[in-house]
């Protein structure tokens, strides 16, 4: 039987050239020059209609996350970052993750509002980043020109390395993100957390997938054997003892999995990740 394509149905007007818009069940982000020019929430646009590209959002909790973070965010923000990611998207010539339209936005609001307050921070794993992924990282120094652009607010290079891995995670069948053994050891280290600490995590909640975000740098750096330095490993170790004993199960779990050693300036900053959880409650479900 012939699956039947309906028109699309206009959720969110982000600027004159990308929408939010309804399709068959699924929620898409359309760009194509001057296509939001008068539209308005709930107008209807032609199935056959040329669009440029279309990003999809099919996933229940990545759509609810998107949806809180365009309640919370300016819509002009969000035009920025659907910009920087359709760049992105064009220049790999590839598709990318739907989780990049949660996390790298979130990411960037995130950090513009801590520039603006507190300035900036440096980036343990920076030349890291420009080593190992420099195409990612070459790309990230376009998005950081484009926020500039609007903004007025300058975006070092240490900055520039962590919108750099967000590319990175983003980009399928790339690195180790869609293997199988990573899934098992990620959802595993995640099921130690609720079980240590003995409460349910609620995989539906922002907080959620940040933590589950910084995680998952940790691990590749672990794959990727990336040496690093924690000037704090001996300030984590008596400031945060419970996390890092956690830390360190976790460390020895990964290593028996993966074959390689977690070095203890990454166990501190798993350790680091795992307090950082502990205190956001929202994500947490009581048991």
């Amino acid at each position: 039987m012939k699956i039947q394509i309906s028109d699309y149905n206009v959720i969110k007007v982000f600027n004159d050239n990308i929408l939010l818009v309804y399709q068959s069940h699924v929620e898409k982000i359309l760009y194509e020059k001057g296509i939001g020019l008068g539209k308005h929430v709930g107008d209807t646009i032609s199935k056959d209609t040329s669009i440029e590209k279309i990003f999809s959002i099919e996933n229940k909790i990545n759509c609810d996350n998107f949806h809180k973070l365009i309640n919370t965010v300016e819509v002009e923000l969000i035009a920025l970052c659907e910009e920087i990611i359709y760049m992105i998207s064009i220049d790999l010539n590839e598709e990318l993750q739907e989780k990049i339209h949660i996390s790298l936005i979130d990411h960037i609001t995130f950090t513009l509002k801590r520039l603006e307050s507190v300035g900036n921070i440096e980036n343990p794993f920076l030349f890291e980043t420009e080593t190992l992924f420099p195409r990612e990282f070459q790309l990230a120094q376009k998005a950081a020109t484009m926020i500039e652009d609007k903004t007025k607010i300058h975006f070092s290079d240490d900055e520039i390395g962590f919108i750099a891995l967000h590319i990175q995670y983003a980009r399928k069948d790339k690195g180790v993100y869609n293997t199988i053994k990573y899934e098992f050891v990620l959802n595993t280290v995640i099921k130690m957390i609720e079980s240590e600490l003995n409460v349910k995590i609620d995989r539906k909640s922002l907080e959620y997938a940040r933590f589950i975000a910084d995680i998952q740098f940790a691990i590749q750096r672990i794959l990727n054997s990336t040496p690093i330095k924690n000037e704090l490993l001996d300030i984590i170790k008596v400031k945060y003892p419970s996390s890092f004993k956690l830390a360190q199960k976790i460390s020895k779990f990964i290593e028996g999995e993966l074959g390689l050693k977690v070095i203890e300036d990454e166990t501190a900053y798993i350790a680091i990740h795992i307090h950082k959880f502990k205190k956001n409650e929202s994500a947490i479900l009581i048991l």
